[in-house]
């Protein structure tokens, strides 16, 4: 661990003279490669200089109190060099964390799907519903959504929503959303007081950036069309929704967000391209469809990973147990202490893992 440390200190020190040599700032694209290094090392390579400045002062504090004469001061040493060992204990402990691998993919923007399963109706009302509750943790998280594509119901519901969302560390939060979302509630319709299950599926891609997928024309096969659900006349009446199909994969997307078909082809392409690259550098390398398969399963009921409990007030997450008692709050955004406690297990599985 030690020997890794010293190598990425070294690598950052080196990084840090490369970044302020005239010859380096003269070519911006080499500048600004090495500043990115530069930025991912950072943290790691700064705790671990915190870590030899203490270790320093522990055996300087230990080394004092064996030479000094006077066994008073000599006590004080001894407890400034203890109290400099637990520190130094904390300290290891978070390196040990900023060494695990980390996902290539925790600083980029994603691309959401929502979509609704089982329980028709009732299904499409969650679906939108949850697309709200996303929306809303974005916004407390100063982060940007742009809606894409979005299927409405007349009932106020969402067959589908496909949307943005744009800051800093966005999939590193909510990466862990992919998945089958689970509703238990009492439907508006319901006039015996019953309480029905729904499914939802999210689906959480990271946006890849141009240099990493690379669309040919020809394989492309572009069709507009007049929008068919709510948007005004205008949207009715115009050909400016789009339809693009990547002929080699088969994937489809729709974007209908916006007035000019031009935008609508910018965006559609910004979710095809996440779509490819989450085909192309799937987990398991299989196709799109087995890769979706992976993330949000058939939409079967029995395939969750949250149950939205609304009679009990109760959300509970099937893969670390977690139970919270304010799924009013949850639905209105505040959805961080799950996605830490999530982030929290996963550590503690890789750090498990390293130990083995």
């Amino acid at each position: 661990m030690i020997d890794k440390l010293e190598n990425i200190l070294a690598r950052y020190e080196a990084l840090s003279a490369e970044m302020a040599d005239p010859a380096v700032i003269a070519r911006p694209e080499c500048w600004t490669q090495c500043a990115k290094e530069h930025a991912e090392l950072s943290e790691t390579a700064e705790k671990y200089r915190e870590y030899k400045k203490i270790e320093r002062e522990m055996n300087e504090a230990f080394a004092a109190a064996e030479t000094e004469a006077d066994r008073e001061l000599g006590a004080l040493l001894r407890d400034e060099g203890y109290a400099c060992k637990e520190k130094l204990a904390a300290v290891h402990a978070e390196l040990r964390v900023l060494l695990l691998p980390k996902d290539k993919n925790d600083d980029r923007n994603v691309v959401m799907e929502i979509r609704g399963g089982a329980g028709g109706d009732e299904a499409n009302l969650f679906a939108a519903e949850l697309y709200a509750m996303y929306c809303r943790y974005a916004e407390s998280m100063r982060w940007k959504t742009e809606l894409i594509d979005c299927n409405e119901t007349e009932l106020g519901g969402m067959k589908e929503a496909v949307f943005t969302v744009s800051g800093k560390g966005v999939y590193s939060k909510l990466k862990y959303e992919s998945g089958v979302h689970r509703v238990q509630r009492v439907p508006e319709t319901e006039s015996q007081g019953r309480v029905h299950t729904s499914t939802v599926t999210v689906a959480v891609l990271p946006e890849p950036e141009d240099v990493e997928v690379k669309i040919e024309d020809k394989d492309l096969k572009i069709d507009t069309y007049r929008s068919g659900g709510a948007g005004g006349q205008h949207i009715n009446k115009t050909e400016s929704c789009i339809r693009i199909t990547h002929l080699p994969t088969g994937i489809v997307v729709t974007c209908q967000d916006e007035r000019s078909q031009i935008k609508n082809r910018e965006k559609a392409m910004k979710v095809l391209k996440s779509r490819l690259y989450d085909h192309y550098n799937g987990k398991y390398q299989s196709d799109y469809a087995e890769n979706r398969k992976n993330q949000i399963g058939t939409g079967d009921r029995s395939e969750r990973i949250r149950t939205y409990n609304f009679p009990q007030n109760r959300v509970t997450d099937h893969r670390i147990g977690l139970t919270l008692y304010s799924l009013d709050a949850f639905m209105a955004g505040d959805i961080g202490g799950m996605l830490e406690s999530l982030a929290i297990a996963e550590r503690e599985k890789l750090l498990a893992s390293a130990e083995d």
